[in-house]
């Protein structure tokens, strides 16, 4: 037991100074912790703002840091009340939609014949079907109560392009010599699946779940600023919606701010996802980590 906290000890610290070695990635990560913290700490340390119609559409002030919004409910604090459901859909929508891809890719490639056939067919006919509409009607049917409801709209029409990038790269794994030798030994499929195949493609799926959640966070934006997504609770597109339709900060107002803010989060989040997915090829692709060790060493001598 020792041995294993040990060895999974090391593997953290090991992440951690691939991630800094890299300025791009590092940076990313930073952008990504400062969300993550706010996420989970802001609701818990900030009391949601009554409604203050005496104070709205407030400017920036020592009292108010980003101003009000129609109601007199401070921004900033809307903001942070708003990033926990931001990221907690996206994260859902990641795990739902890599759980459905790697699965459909993975049986697919290995096991082949007519369950590739039928699998491959269905991914294409997903495929061919445009993703934001889809998730419009289904906005419209299914009654979006909670996090987990949304991220699992999300991911019903976003699996298919990972399936098939995650069948080529079982195609190419499955005649490999440490396939074949598990093959001979009578390892099982599952045993063949969680110890040869996924760790040759962690880094593929780890990329794919950062994009992941990155594109989620739009979709639920998008789908909100529309008013297609009822949603209860604080999130960026309930501000930009409010922003838009209730206080004309299209039109030079002072509510301006207001919708600034969750644009500039949402971008900044966006930045993040994008510099720290260029980090992560360094952690997981053991020839680039190699240079970059031997790099540091040359830049030492």
């Amino acid at each position: 037991m020792k041995d294993k906290l040990r060895t999974a000890w090391q593997g953290m610290i090991n992440f951690i100074k691939v991630i800094l070695s890299n300025k791009q990635s590092a940076f990313g990560a930073g952008i990504l912790l400062v969300f993550i913290l706010m996420a989970i700490f802001g609701p818990i340390l900030i009391t949601p703002d009554k409604a203050d119609y005496a104070n709205r559409l407030q400017g920036i002030s020592s009292q108010h840091w980003l101003g009000t919004d129609f109601a007199g409910k401070d921004t900033l604090k809307q903001f942070i009340l708003g990033s926990r459901e931001v990221l907690a859909i996206a994260l859902y929508a990641g795990v739902f939609t890599l759980s459905i891809g790697v699965s459909v890719g993975i049986v697919s490639g290995l096991i082949g014949g007519i369950v590739d056939d039928i699998l491959m067919m269905i991914t294409s006919v997903v495929q061919t079907i445009p993703n934001f509409p889809v998730l419009m009607v289904m906005s419209l049917i299914v009654n979006i109560d909670s996090s987990l409801k949304f991220g699992l709209i999300l991911s019903i029409w976003s699996w298919a392009g990972l399936a098939r990038a995650v069948r080529s790269q079982t195609l190419s794994l499955k005649n490999r010599d440490f396939i074949e030798a598990s093959r001979i030994l009578g390892m099982s499929k599952a045993y063949i699946i969680v110890n040869d195949i996924l760790p040759n493609i962690i880094s593929y799926i780890a990329v794919n779940f950062i994009m992941i959640m990155k594109s989620s966070i739009l979709a639920s934006v998008g789908l909100m600023v529309l008013g297609l997504a009822p949603f209860k609770g604080e999130h960026w597109g309930i501000m930009l919606d409010i922003a838009l339709n209730k206080t004309g900060a299209l039109f030079g107002s002072t509510a301006l701010i207001y919708l600034l803010t969750p644009i500039v989060g949402i971008v900044l989040f966006q930045l993040g996802c994008y510099m720290f997915s260029k980090g992560l090829e360094d952690v997981f692709n053991p020839r680039i980590r190699t240079g970059v060790v031997a790099s540091k060493r040359k830049s030492l001598k």
